[in-house]
């Protein structure tokens, strides 16, 4: 795609990327990405902000050079992940005379990832300004949003606000504004879940800085731009402020049927109460969408056999993710079955040491279940109906 005009003088330049399907060698990328760099022309100066994957590097350059862009005086390193820095060194041997931008623990981060040179680097402090001329860019430090050095940055009289990975999604795209915002919705809100919610308090701080800032734009490093500012803002409050909602995640792995029976007569008396279940057999899930899930969920019941009298491998991996993912979840659960013995329940209660919820009493069931387990777990149903009532989460 070529370069495209945001304001006068401000350009996208950055590469979309509608193949990619695995991102870090970890997070599912359905609908591809973007890499988004921007151009800032000033009366005076000249200012790229971000690069690309290096795998997109031609794609900025050529961009670059279709604007006729001779000089770059700085390049505004908001994150040093190699996503958004990745073409850092080349572009510094194009444009030579080219300042790096960043934060102090980012050139820090910016030596030892890409060797960028020590005195190519200049630090900014929060709050600190740089003039381009008739443009002025403001830094705002955001540190573990989601690396330790992130910085957004705002381009004062143009009203736009940079914001490296906050607000992004995973989202490859035509379109340079959000025009479907129900599908834009979706993939911002996996971005989030995947990457942002362990850091939803630093969140919660980061929107209050920015909350007396005139914006009229929203230029995230990944996907499309947001001319419409409130639309992604209230999204991330619900997301990071708001309390869980009436919904149980309930993520389960069945080897011989046993567990599936447990599951299946256990959503039903969910579903019966007025609960919202929202099931993943992990044989089959995209983790993405089980990431999704937790953002709003206020309860997770795990559901696995046993493998050598532990959780099964898959239900590990689950279990692993929401622990790091730190949702908003306030209760917790296992179900499941076991042949000849189990201590699924206590290696499970260990892997949830990041999560702030009280552990209902399971149902684990030797071989297949019978009446007097269906009833157990008819009173783990009732159990969560009434703490989801005791925190009105229910209307």
């Amino acid at each position: 795609m070529k370069p495209r005009n945001l304001e006068a003088d401000v350009y996208w330049v950055g590469a979309v990327d509608w193949d990619r399907r695995l991102f870090d060698e970890l997070i599912p990328l359905p609908d591809g990405t973007s890499y988004n760099a921007y151009l800032v022309k000033g009366s005076d100066k000249t200012a790229l902000i971000d690069t690309v994957d290096p795998t997109m590097a031609d794609v900025l350059i050529d961009n670059l050079n279709q604007l006729g862009v001779k000089n770059i005086d700085y390049v505004v390193a908001n994150h040093a992940e190699q996503d958004h820095s990745g073409t850092l060194p080349r572009i510094l041997k194009l444009y030579p005379n080219a300042m790096v931008v960043a934060t102090p623990k980012c050139k820090s981060l910016l030596m030892n990832l890409l060797i960028v040179s020590e005195n190519k680097i200049m630090t900014v402090e929060d709050g600190e300004t740089l003039s381009l001329g008739d443009k002025t860019l403001e830094f705002i430090h955001a540190p573990w949003v989601h690396w330790p050095e992130t910085m957004l940055t705002y381009l004062r009289e143009d009203k736009m606000l940079f914001t490296c990975d906050l607000f992004g999604s995973h989202f490859a795209t035509s379109d340079l504004y959000v025009t479907d915002e129900a599908t834009v919705y979706e993939a911002a809100k996996r971005y989030y879940a995947e990457i942002m919610m362990p850091f939803r308090t630093v969140i919660q701080r980061n929107l209050e800085k920015i909350k007396d800032l005139q914006i009229d734009v929203i230029a995230p490093s990944h996907g499309p731009i947001y001319d419409k500012p409130e639309f992604i803002l209230e999204a991330y409050r619900d997301w990071v402020y708001a309390p869980p909602k009436n919904i149980v995640v309930l993520p389960y792995i069945s080897m011989h049927g046993s567990t599936k029976k447990i599951v299946e007569y256990f959503v039903g008396a969910l579903v019966e109460k007025g609960i919202t279940v929202k099931q993943f057999n992990l044989t089959k899930t995209d983790i993405g969408k089980l990431a999704m899930a937790v953002v709003d969920a206020a309860t997770i019941i795990i559901g696995s056999p046993t493998v050598l009298v532990g959780p099964h491998p898959n239900v590990v991996y689950a279990v692993y993710l929401a622990n790091a993912l730190r949702p908003k979840l306030k209760f917790a659960s296992i179900i499941g079955s076991y042949g000849w013995g189990s201590r699924m329940v206590e290696q499970i209660k260990g892997m949830l040491s990041n999560l702030k919820v009280e552990l209902l009493e399971p149902v684990v069931v030797k071989g297949f279940p019978r009446e007097e387990d269906f009833r157990a777990l008819d009173r783990l149903a009732d159990e969560i109906l009434n703490r989801h009532k005791e925190h009105d989460l229910i209307n």
